[in-house]
């Protein structure tokens, strides 16, 4: 399956989660591509739209690998591959000076994303994380970071993901909805006509679009 752009692919992962529109569920992304998945899951399901940030540690010398992870909250959560730390010999003095930085652009991002509105209350409510899924180390930080905040039930929704990967996340969520999941996975990219790298802009103006929690934990759309 080829999806046109992440939206279609959230549209179509919202008709998989018409189940959980009756526990009034809040749809928690990944900046900045899920959240252009959970836009649309939001609005099909009436549900308040929020953001997980997450932040790779990246080896030093290829950051593009992932030696761990490090999401918001008032009690961040941080994983770290110690086994594979320590078979690249990266110091702990490296790894807690990227974990600061890290932490730094997360709260950058989310003044510039959220506008100063508060994160969404998920205790004892359906939370549905959503992104996609690659090598599965961000997404198990952000899984745990949330399962930290007490919601009811945890469910992960994403649209294509590797088997094996999807096997050791199913672990820490009560559920798990995936729509394709490609032997041999290669990019994520390969699975959409559009995938373009979305800029801040378009991350804000969907938050600002998509529905909001009221007082009494309902959704209402923004007028």
């Amino acid at each position: 399956m080829k999806f046109a752009d992440r939206g279609e692919a959230g549209r179509q992962l919202a008709d998989k989660l018409l189940h959980l529109k009756d526990g009034q569920p809040v749809v928690l992304a990944l900046p900045r591509g899920g959240v252009a998945v959970g836009f649309e899951i939001a609005r099909t399901l009436d549900a308040p739209l929020d953001i997980v940030l997450v932040r790779k540690i990246g080896v030093p010398w290829q950051p593009e690998l992932a030696l761990g992870a490090v999401t918001d909250g008032a009690s961040p959560e941080i994983f770290i591959d110690r086994r594979l730390a320590t078979s690249l010999d990266v110091p702990d003095s490296y790894i807690e000076e990227e974990t600061a930085r890290q932490l730094e652009e997360i709260e950058r991002r989310r003044k510039s994303y959220c506008e100063g509105r508060p994160a969404l209350e998920v205790a004892r409510r359906t939370a549905i994380v959503v992104d996609g899924i690659a090598t599965g180390a961000t997404m198990r930080v952000a899984l745990q970071a949330v399962r930290r905040r007490g919601p009811a039930r945890l469910v992960l929704a994403v649209p294509v993901a590797p088997p094996d990967t999807l096997a050791a996340l199913r672990e820490e969520v009560d559920e798990a909805v995936c729509l394709e999941t490609p032997i041999g996975l290669g990019a994520i990219g390969f699975y959409y006509r559009d995938f373009h790298q979305m800029r801040d802009a378009e991350v804000t103006e969907l938050l600002a679009r998509a529905p909001r929690a009221t007082a009494s934990g309902a959704a209402v759309r923004p007028s």
